[in-house]
């Protein structure tokens, strides 16, 4: 695997060269193929997200913390794929967890896939939207009830739709 260090916002991450269509699976150390209903070339994502957010969702960054007007949105609405425009997360599973990115205790059913991701010696599991592979954040087992889950996402890969 195309590994190299990015620094983000003061951040030091280390991010993956995706293919199209494909993402890293960090658990074995290689590219494994993994097929997406949208698929597009660096190039072409490029020239529909900002820098940010291809930086993210494309190469698996992380935003700075506290950085995203997406952790105060507490409208009701649904929060998208940034990358496809898939409803990931509805607004009434949102949550302040107090770690400065916007945090959830359940996504939308089917909207979400997930993979072991072993980067920085440790082990977590990263949240990707399941049409376009982009990287979303991470999940943890210390959110509330009822689920007891923490989806800890990057707003910069998200858009907020009111309701």
């Amino acid at each position: 695997m195309n590994r190299r260090y990015v620094l983000l916002a003061g951040m030091t991450t280390i991010g993956s060269v995706l293919l199209a269509g494909c993402l890293p699976d960090r658990s074995q150390g290689k590219t494994k193929q993994t097929k997406f209903e949208i698929t597009k070339t660096d190039r072409e994502w490029r020239k529909i997200l900002t820098p940010a957010q291809f930086e993210v969702l494309r190469q698996h960054g992380t935003e700075r913390a506290g950085s995203s007007p997406l952790d105060n949105e507490h409208r009701q609405g649904i929060f998208a794929c940034a990358g496809c425009d898939l409803p990931l997360f509805a607004s009434n599973t949102k949550y302040n967890s107090g770690t400065g990115w916007p945090s959830f205790y359940a996504p939308i059913e089917g909207a979400i896939g997930t993979k072991i991701d072993r980067a920085f010696a440790m082990t977590r599991t990263e949240v990707h939207c399941r049409r376009c592979g982009g990287h979303l954040g991470h999940v943890f087992e210390d959110g509330p009830k009822p689920t007891g889950k923490r989806y800890c996402m990057n707003g910069v890969a998200m858009k907020f739709i009111a309701a």
